[in-house]
């Protein structure tokens, strides 16, 4: 994997599409944060990526909750300083 210095958000990222889209990110070179209701789920796809160098950010958050989704995106500015994709 090579490091291209992107940084993408992946909801959902703790199982099927959300999961998949996440892993692929991740092998194309991304740092992937994962954003989900569910924080074993979460840390499950983290583990599934493993075998990989490059960032993963396991980020429990409430879509549905505004300031869920605010405290997402300050994690994400003080872990990376910016964000490239969203997903």
């Amino acid at each position: 994997m090579i490091n291209n210095g992107k940084i993408a958000l992946v909801t959902g990222a703790g199982s099927g599409i959300g999961r998949a889209a996440a892993l692929a990110l991740h092998s194309a070179g991304y740092a992937v944060v994962l954003a989900g209701r569910r924080a074993a789920a979460l840390e499950e796809t983290a583990r599934l990526a493993q075998h990989s160098d490059g960032a993963m950010l396991c980020v429990p958050t409430d879509v549905g909750d505004p300031a869920s989704v605010q405290a997402l995106f300050a994690r994400i500015r003080e872990a990376f300083g910016r964000l490239d994709v969203l997903f």
